[in-house]
């Protein structure tokens, strides 16, 4: 097994690009400068909503991400594998992102950036379902005072959240609006801790042997 320090660092360098490249669609174009100032804000209020919601996206990620490599000790290939395709779609967040902003307000193209969006959210969902799925099939990547009993337990609950971002794709085809609300309201949600993962109480484990996480399993769902 590999040292999971690289994959980490590697991991928060992409999500800190991701979500910094968020910010650059928050300017005004160069054709509204003659505008008054509040006009020319309030008529983007598009970007500032989908920034806000993919911003909480892409920080829930890293939450979640850390929650779940607190429970693991090493890593081997398959999952620098699975951590790679998770990156591969948070790295392309920004482009959905800047497209459903440009598109939200439009009768029928925001139909169709809405659910452009939705289906990444699918994506990264499934991504975070098959890394957290590997580890559990692979116990000797976890620590030893890790429950494996309760760590697969969360994974009976991926199918709701798959379920939810599945059904955004369909509201995306109703309202562009309502859908980017949705995931807010979705991001909302997975702001708060749903679930702890306990350890066994060997001698030498940690505190009692209970380890909080951010859901890492339900939650990898997210957002997740």
């Amino acid at each position: 097994m590999n040292d999971k320090g690289r994959l980490e660092a590697f991991t928060d360098g992409i999500l800190a690009i991701a979500i910094t490249l968020l910010a650059l669609d928050l300017k005004l174009p160069p054709g509204e400068a003659g505008k008054p100032l509040g006009e020319a804000l309030l008529h983007h209020w598009p970007s500032y909503l989908a920034y806000l919601v993919s911003f909480l996206v892409i920080g829930i990620i890293w939450v979640n991400h850390h929650a779940m490599f607190s429970l693991i000790s090493g890593v081997d290939r398959g999952l620098l594998f699975l951590n790679l395709l998770l990156m591969l779609v948070v790295a392309a967040i920004p482009f959905p992102t800047a497209l459903f902003a440009e598109h939200l307000t439009e009768e029928d193209d925001s139909h169709i950036a809405a659910a452009l969006y939705s289906g990444m959210m699918v994506a990264m969902s499934l991504c975070f379902i098959a890394l957290w799925r590997w580890v559990i099939t692979h116990p000797n990547l976890l620590h030893g005072h890790v429950d494996l009993e309760a760590a697969r337990g969360t994974s009976r609950r991926f199918g709701l959240g798959i379920l939810i971002y599945l059904a955004t794709v369909g509201l995306a085809f109703v309202s562009g609006i309502a859908t980017l609300l949705a995931h807010l309201v979705i991001a909302l949600y997975y702001c708060f801790d749903q679930l702890a993962v306990r350890g066994t109480t060997e001698a030498g484990d940690d505190a009692a042997g209970e380890i909080p996480t951010q859901a890492a399993g339900e939650k990898a769902t997210e957002t997740a």
